[in-house]
């Protein structure tokens, strides 16, 4: 008798284990159940809004206004890579148009790429090429050539596409007549040509401060975010606007709207 009763107590003490051992599991499975409701799977975030930007502004540089870093070429514009390099490659551009020569207006002046412009260098201005270009000018005329590197802004004169130095002149043949018929040929630019860039558009000249003061007003209103300064030339003025961003597509808009009392509207690369 005994020996049944402690059988039935440890029957049912094993009953008890089984019992408490299942509302453990169900416990614990509830609260793990309850901890994972509370924390559910990372959700992927959903797309960014597609937002409409005008070209102009798409294409801006980003870097801010300021002065443009100085661009150097080599001693005397061009070097024996330089002319090794022309006579190994061709040309990636070609442009004619009329080229003349100009000297600076007084010692230590600089050109647009930042260095001390030198009569005896063989450089040459031209508007809208990467500073550093090598171009090779031709004379259509006599056949002279020479190559050269863009340093310098210009000319500004409507009809014309080049200016050389004094130098770059007489290689040329073009000092003694004053103008010539040439062909310029682009063999590298630093930069790209049809994209980024610093722009912006210089209009004169004017005969009267008076009237550059007074473009220069109206365009501080009319363009708020643009940079735009007066400066004077040689017995002349000259108003200078640099939209935000120096981009190119407004600087192109400007150049095609605005209508100056005097002068011509050009567009121009910084850089």
């Amino acid at each position: 008798m005994a020996s049944r009763i402690g059988q039935l107590t440890a029957s049912r003490r094993i009953a008890f284990q089984l019992v408490g051992l299942s509302l453990a599991f169900v416990f614990i499975t509830g609260c793990h159940h309850k901890q994972a409701a509370k924390m559910p799977p990372p959700q992927a975030l959903p797309p960014a809004p597609q937002v409409y930007a005008p070209p102009a502004r798409a294409s801006a540089p980003e870097a801010p206004l300021g002065r443009i870093p100085i661009t150097p070429v080599p001693p005397g514009g061009v070097s024996a890579e330089d002319l090794e390099f022309v006579s190994t490659h061709a040309p990636i551009l070609t442009e004619v148009g009329l080229a003349t020569w100009y000297t600076a207006p007084y010692a230590g002046r600089k050109a647009a790429n930042g260095q001390v412009f030198s009569n005896e260098a063989m450089t040459a201005a031209h508007r809208t090429l990467p500073m550093g270009s090598l171009v090779v000018v031709t004379n259509l005329k006599t056949g002279q050539s020479g190559a050269m590197r863009i340093t310098d802004r210009g000319p500004f004169v409507e009809g014309r596409m080049l200016d050389l130095t004094i130098a770059a002149a007489k290689a040329t043949g073009i000092y003694r007549t004053g103008m010539a018929q040439v062909r310029m040929d682009v063999y590298e630019t630093p930069k790209p040509i049809d994209s980024g860039g610093r722009w912006c558009v210089q209009i004169g000249a004017f005969h009267s401060e008076r009237q550059a003061l007074e473009l220069k007003q109206r365009l501080q209103q009319n363009y708020s975010g643009s940079n735009v300064i007066e400066f004077a030339g040689e017995n002349s003025y000259w108003v200078r606007i640099r939209p935000e961003g120096d981009n190119r597509e407004w600087a192109e808009y400007i150049a095609q709207h605005i209508q100056p009392t005097e002068g011509e509207a050009y567009l121009t690369r910084l850089d």
